[in-house]
C-alpha cells in the first residue's frame, strides 16, 4: 500500500464495473481520488464509501471535461494522473448496427479518451509532469465478430496514447494503455450473454490463465502505470488478458 500517496487522480466511469475497482484500489494506494460518470446516483455511492470526490461527467462532451478537470484543480490545486476508463459496448453485425450506434461507441470510447487527453494536456505541463492511463481492450489487437465499433474504437485508442506520449513525452507527461481481456463485469457478461454461437467452456480452457480476471487485477497494472514505478514507461501497450493473445493464430 502507498503506491500511489498523495497522486491526485480523475478516473472516468467510476461508477461501476473497472472504473469502481480503480478507484477502490487507487484510494488504497494512497491516491486522491476524483470519480466522473453519468450515472450520478450510482457514481455518488462509489465515492461516499470510499471518501473520495464525485463529478457529472460525460466524457463525450468538451465542457463536462473541462468542468471535472477544473474540480479536481480547484479541490487539489494540480492533476496527476488522469484514467481514461470510461467505455460503451454495442453487439451487432456490422449489415444490421445502426449507424448512429457506431457513432455513439466512438465518441465515447475513442472521442471522450482524445478529449480527455487534451483537457489535461496544459496543467499536467504546467506542473512538468503526469500520466495518462487510456482503458483499451485485447479488441484492440484482434477483432470479434458483431463488435466492429467497439473494436473500432480500440484500435484507435492505441494509435491515440502513441501519438500523445510522442507529443507529451517532452512535457513530462507518460501516456501507456491497457488492454483487458474478459473481466467479471456487468459489460462483459452482457456482451457475451448477448453473442450466439461462442463456445464459453471452449474459450475458458484455451486460456493459459484459465478464468475471467477479476477488475482489482486490471486496477493493479493501471495504479503501476499511474506509479512512479513506471517512470521511464510511455506510448506503451498493456495486455491483461490471461494469456489469450499470446497463442497461435496472434
Amino acid at each position: 500500500m502507498g503506491r500511489l500517496d498523495g497522486k491526485v487522480t480523475l478516473i472516468t466511469g467510476g461508477a461501476r464495473g473497472m472504473g469502481k475497482a480503480h478507484a477502490r484500489h487507487f484510494a488504497a494506494e494512497g491516491a486522491l481520488v476524483t470519480i466522473g460518470d453519468v450515472l450520478d446516483e450510482k457514481g455518488q455511492a462509489v465515492a461516499d464509501g470510499i471518501g473520495c470526490d464525485y463529478v457529472h461527467h460525460d466524457v463525450t462532451s468538451a465542457d463536462d471535461w473541462a468542468a471535472a478537470v477544473d474540480a479536481v484543480l480547484g479541490r487539489f490545486g494540480r492533476i496527476d494522473v488522469l484514467v481514461n476508463n470510461a467505455g460503451i459496448l454495442r453487439h451487432a453485425p456490422v449489415a444490421e448496427m445502426d449507424p448512429a450506434e457506431f457513432r455513439q461507441v466512438i465518441e465515447v470510447n475513442l472521442i471522450g479518451t482524445w478529449l480527455g487527453i487534451r483537457q489535461v494536456a496544459a496543467p499536467m505541463s504546467a506542473a512538468g509532469r503526469g500520466s495518462i492511463v487510456n482503458i483499451s481492450s485485447i479488441e484492440g489487437f484482434a477483432g470479434a465478430a458483431g463488435l466492429s465499433a467497439y473494436s473500432a474504437s480500440k484500435f484507435a485508442v492505441r494509435g491515440l496514447t502513441r501519438s500523445a506520449a510522442q507529443e507529451l513525452g517532452p512535457l513530462g507527461i507518460r501516456v501507456n494503455s491497457v488492454h483487458p481481456g474478459g473481466v467479471m463485469t456487468s459489460m462483459a457478461l452482457t456482451a457475451a450473454q448477448s453473442m450466439t454461437g461462442v463456445d464459453g467452456g471452449g474459450f475458458l480452457k484455451a486460456l493459459p490463465i484459465a478464468r475471467f480476471a477479476e477488475p482489482v487485477e486490471i486496477s493493479r497494472l493501471v495504479a503501476f502505470l499511474a506509479s512512479d514505478e513506471s517512470s521511464y514507461t510511455t506510448g506503451a501497450e498493456f495486455l491483461a488478458d490471461g494469456g489469450l493473445l499470446s497463442g497461435p493464430g496472434y
